[in-house]
C-alpha cells in the first residue's frame, strides 16, 4: 500500500484516535467555562439505610436490632445530627461537611416497585422507569439530551469513572466510561509511547496538507486537555482520599472538575452492600464500607474547596434491607432506604422523611422500611435546580412529576 492511500484509509479514517478523544480535540477551548457538575454513585448491593442513618429516637430500633444496631454512646457511638438521628461512625469524614450545612439526608427514599431483584431494581431505577423492563435508555443520558444548556455539547461532558458505562448513561447522548484517567490518551499495549509518536509522525509526514492539520490539531487538544488534567492531580487543601477503589474515582473525577474540561454529569458505583449474614454494628463487614464512602466523600469536598459550590454529589441504592435483624445478625432485601446529598447548594444540615416509626403498621408489608419519598421526584429536583434542566419530565416518562412532592434538597 502507498503511503498516502495508507494516512487516507487509516489516520484520517481515525482508526489512531478513540471517538470520544476526536470529539475531545474537537471540542477543546470550547468548553472551559466552570459549570455545575452532578456526581451520582451508586450502592450497588442495596445499602442499609437504616444502619447507614439510624433513627436512634425511634424506641423500637433496638429492640428490632439487638445485635446490629448503632449505639447512641460509648465507643463506636452513632454520630447525632438532631437528637433523633445520627451518622453511622463510619461517616465520621462527612461530619465536617454536615456541620458546614453542606450535607442533607433524605431517608426512606426509594423506588415505588416492590421487586427485590437487585437486577429488576438497579435497572428501574437507572432507566428511572420503575417497573418497565423496555427502556432502551437511561435517566441520566435522557437528562443530557434535555437540558436547556444549548452550549454543553463538549466530548468530555458526561464520564464514568468505572470500567463500563452505567445503564443510567445509557442512549443518544455521547458519554464514555473510563476505568481510570490513564486510559486518557491513546494506550495500544506496551509501546504506547513509540506506538503515539508512530502516528504523530505519519499524520505530519502526510502529503495532503489537509490530513497534516487534522493530525496537528488532534494531537495538539489532546495533549493540552491531558495537560489541564495532569495539572489538577494532586490533591488540593490536604485532601487525602483512601486507597480503595471508590476513594481513587472520586479523586479522577476531582481532577476532571478542576481541570475544566466540560464535564456535567459523572457517575461512578461501589458495591458489597449485601449485609445477609455478619453485617455488624459500629464497626465490621458494613462499616468498612461506609468508611471508604465516607472518607472518599469527605476528601473529595475538601480537595475541591469552594469549587464544592458548583457540584452536587448524590448516593442512591436499588433498596435498603429489612427493618429487622435475620438469624445470622444480618439485614435481608427490603424496600425504602437512605440517599446522601452533598454540595454548596445544598439545604444541608437536615434529615428529611416523612417519618412515622418503626411500628409493623407503619412499615412496608409489615417488614420493610417504605418509601415515602419517590428517588424521581429528587432526582427531579436536582436535575432542574442545579443542572437546569427545564423539561424534566422528558427525564421521567410516565411519571406524573409534581413540585409539591419534591423534598426541598437545594436552596
Amino acid at each position: 500500500m502507498k503511503r498516502r492511500d495508507f494516512v487516507r484509509s487509516s489516520l484520517v479514517g481515525a482508526l489512531a484516535l478513540p471517538a470520544f478523544l476526536r470529539r475531545a480535540a474537537a471540542d477543546e477551548g470550547a468548553r472551559a467555562a466552570r459549570r455545575k457538575v452532578l456526581v451520582t454513585i451508586f450502592q450497588r448491593g442495596a445499602c442499609d439505610g437504616l444502619s447507614m442513618v439510624p433513627p436512634l429516637g425511634d424506641e423500637r430500633y433496638r429492640a428490632l436490632r439487638p445485635n446490629i444496631s448503632i449505639a447512641p454512646r460509648g465507643e463506636d457511638a452513632a454520630l447525632d445530627l438532631d437528637g433523633y438521628f445520627a451518622l453511622h461512625p463510619a461517616l465520621s469524614g462527612l461530619k465536617a461537611s454536615w456541620d458546614a450545612g453542606a450535607l442533607a439526608v433524605l431517608h426512606e427514599v426509594g423506588s415505588p416497585d416492590g421487586t427485590r431483584s437487585h437486577f429488576d431494581a438497579q435497572d428501574f431505577m437507572e432507566s428511572g422507569t420503575p417497573g418497565e423492563k423496555n427502556t432502551d435508555d437511561g435517566y441520566l443520558n435522557r437528562a443530557l439530551v434535555a437540558s436547556s444548556i444549548a452550549s454543553h455539547r463538549g466530548a468530555l461532558r458526561a464520564v464514568a469513572l468505572q470500567p463500563t458505562l452505567p445503564r443510567s448513561l445509557a442512549g443518544p447522548a455521547p458519554a464514555v466510561a473510563l476505568a481510570s484517567l490513564d486510559e486518557f490518551g491513546l494506550r495500544p499495549g506496551l509501546a504506547s509511547a513509540g506506538v503515539q509518536s508512530g502516528f504523530e509522525s505519519m499524520y505530519r509526514g502526510a502529503v495532503d496538507a489537509t490530513f497534516r492539520g487534522v493530525g496537528d490539531e488532534a494531537f495538539s487538544a489532546i495533549t493540552a486537555l491531558k495537560a489541564k488534567v495532569a495539572a489538577a492531580a494532586k490533591p488540593d487543601h490536604g485532601a487525602a482520599y483512601p486507597q480503595g477503589p471508590l476513594g481513587q474515582r472520586l479523586s479522577q473525577l476531582a481532577q476532571l472538575i478542576k481541570g475544566d474540561v466540560g464535564l456535567e454529569i459523572a457517575a461512578t458505583d461501589c458495591g458489597g452492600w449485601d449485609t445477609h449474614a455478619g453485617q455488624g454494628a459500629g464497626t465490621g463487614q458494613l462499616a468498612q464500607r461506609l468508611k471508604e464512602l465516607g472518607d472518599s466523600l469527605g476528601a473529595f469536598a475538601q480537595d475541591l474547596g469552594d469549587r464544592m459550590a458548583d457540584v452536587c454529589v448524590v448516593t442512591m441504592t436499588e433498596f435498603g434491607r429489612t427493618v429487622k435483624e435475620n438469624g445470622t445478625r444480618g439485614t435481608d432485601h427490603g424496600h425504602g432506604s437512605a440517599m446522601l446529598v452533598l454540595g454548596g447548594a445544598v439545604r444541608g444540615k437536615r434529615v428529611l422523611a416523612r417519618w412515622k416509626g418503626l411500628k409493623d403498621e407503619n412499615l412496608f408489608e409489615g417488614r420493610d422500611l417504605p418509601v415515602t419519598t419517590d428517588f424521581r421526584d429528587a432526582l427531579a429536583e436536582i436535575l432542574s435546580r442545579h443542572l437546569g434542566v427545564g423539561d424534566v419530565g422528558r427525564v421521567f416518562p410516565g411519571y406524573a412529576l409534581d413540585p409539591a412532592r419534591r423534598p426541598g434538597l437545594l436552596g
